[in-house]
């Protein structure tokens, strides 16, 4: 139990702290110092684990990632952007908002409304008080805050693609039935690979530089040669700016070719 002599000095060292201040030097200082080694051991910490859990092989992650990535490949078509970490839950909100009139949401209209409210909060804030067990408005915001931001991070670090189009949705698109496993198979692959990225199919893809194929199985070419394009496009016509894609296996080709064989005008897939 503190002395009445104790409390009394207390007392006067709170009533001189709230009408002089403290100091910055030493007590802000200290604060400030403590902070920042603690942030700089941090730091150093997780590059000591990223650096000496990785591999040296290209691509092999260890707890935080890989040492190396693999080589870029400019010519490739199939490969998924995907953020860095801190920014894995704006990547997810992304994917909430999917549809071509909502993407400004995600994009422009919800980051700039939290960031105006991060701004304007020292002027709508003006309480003095600084007890959390006395601020739980302003306590219950920031956890809520702080717990959508980690789950949206989390779902982002844990989405397979970046694409919401699936497999499916491209032949329900096109009017084509979804009973036929490797049409399904091969369609999804078509989406996941980047083939949408040159090519539209329905009221997917891109319009460019390479051929709507919604219909192209309609040229009657049949599977063989889907396999033979896909897997090496410079053999069949010299010179197209159609990329290859050997790293396919024989049987995600053979998807592919059943579903493009199958891509026919009027849908049916007959």
């Amino acid at each position: 139990m503190a002395s009445k002599e104790q409390r009394e000095q207390f007392k006067l060292y709170k009533e001189d702290v709230e009408r002089r201040g403290k100091q910055f030097y030493p007590y802000a200082m200290f604060h400030d110092t403590i902070m920042s080694f603690v942030v700089v051991s941090v730091i150093a910490a997780l590059a000591a684990v990223w650096y000496f859990t990785a591999e040296e092989t290209a691509g092999e992650a260890g707890v935080l990632g890989p040492r190396y990535a693999e080589p870029a490949d400019p010519a490739t078509t199939s490969f998924v952007p995907r953020p860095d970490w801190y920014f894995y839950f704006l990547f997810y909100l992304l994917r909430i908002f999917k549809w071509p009139e909502s993407v400004i949401l995600g994009t422009v209209g919800i980051p700039t409304i939290l960031m105006m409210l991060l701004f304007a909060l020292p002027f709508l804030d003006r309480r003095r008080e600084r007890r959390i067990v006395r601020r739980p408005v302003a306590v219950v915001v920031a956890l809520m805050v702080i717990a959508s931001m980690g789950i949206l991070t989390y779902k982002g670090a844990t989405a397979e693609e970046p694409s919401a189009t699936s497999g499916e949705a491209l032949l329900v698109g096109n009017d084509m039935p979804t009973d036929d496993e490797q049409v399904v198979a091969g369609a999804d692959l078509f989406a996941k690979v980047g083939c949408l990225n040159c090519h539209a199919y329905g009221s997917q893809g891109a319009d460019g530089p390479g051929p709507d194929v919604s219909e192209v199985g309609d040229q009657g070419k049949g599977e063989e040669y889907w396999v033979q394009w896909i897997r090496n496009p410079q053999s069949l016509k010299p010179g197209t700016s159609m990329p290859a894609f050997p790293n396919l296996t024989d049987e995600q080709l053979q998807n592919l070719a059943v579903f493009l064989e199958a891509s026919k005008s009027g849908g049916g897939g007959g």
